[in-house]
């Protein structure tokens, strides 16, 4: 399968290269969430707005897949490239743990700019914009650790078939194709996103620490603790969920000599 080759090209990275691919992927999947919570803010009914959400989120990995970076939940495919003994078990870990701490990096970055841009309002006066921000952040730092990792379990097994079907097309339209359907279906069902959620979190963040003790009140729930729990359950779902329904599966029933 070709993500095996992907996946030894993977491995092979330098320390720069999955510092700085990382940091971009962060960031463009922080792009995504921009855009998603600017198109969902006012929107009515339910189901709409999480059609247009998940829509343009996507925008996010065709960014990445197409103008390259590194994404740790992508990068779970890699598995690949250790079941068929192409690429050591260290390699894996050492590719996954770097992209891993440079997609936060790149997040929090652009959560902080995004901050700065005063676009969801001020300290006394949140706009749509900061209120979507700040229901999103708290509705996430509420989530138990088995609601956010089956979550995260579900959207990662799409996400990875979204690079997958990418991966089939040559063609950059066939590339957009697959990943907007794939991808606006775990954005529309409400499904986690580790790397999504390492911005969507500290933005949220960001605006309840910048607006008055009156309004952040409403967002008890919001905070960091509450944040890095839910990262980390996600996370988890995000490895576990791929592996157990596509590496897996693809791997017996094409890779594996029977």
């Amino acid at each position: 399968m070709l993500s095996e080759t992907i996946s030894v090209n993977k491995a092979r990275l330098s320390f720069v290269q999955m510092m700085f691919l990382g940091m971009l992927a962060g960031m463009f999947i922080g792009f995504g969430a921009i855009y998603a919570m600017i198109v969902m803010s006012g929107v009515e009914p339910f189901g709409i707005k999480k059609l247009l959400g998940g829509i343009v989120f996507s925008v996010g990995l065709m960014m990445i897949v197409i103008a390259g970076a590194e994404l740790f939940t992508g990068n779970v495919l890699m598995t690949f490239g250790v079941l068929t003994k192409k690429i050591s078990f260290k390699a894996l870990v050492r590719n996954w743990f770097w992209v891993y701490v440079f997609n936060f990096l790149g997040s929090i970055i652009l959560a902080w700019l995004l901050l700065k841009t005063y676009l969801w309002g001020n300290a006394i006066s949140l706009n749509e914009f900061g209120a979507t921000i700040l229901s999103i952040g708290s509705s996430k730092a509420t989530l138990s650790f088995s609601q956010a990792f089956f979550r995260g379990m579900l959207c990662n097994i799409l996400v990875n078939t979204a690079v997958i079907v990418s991966i089939a097309s040559e063609q950059v339209v066939g590339k957009i194709l697959g990943i907007l359907f794939v991808i606006s279906a775990f954005v529309a069902s409400g499904f986690e996103h580790s790397v999504a959620n390492m911005f969507f979190l500290p933005a949220a963040m960001f605006v309840k620490h910048a607006i008055s003790p009156d309004i952040a009140s409403n967002f008890a729930n919001l905070s960091w603790v509450n944040s890095l729990k839910n990262i980390l359950s996600v996370t988890i779902g995000n490895i576990v969920g791929p592996i157990v329904f596509i590496v897996l599966p693809y791997y017996f029933a094409y890779l594996r000599k029977h």
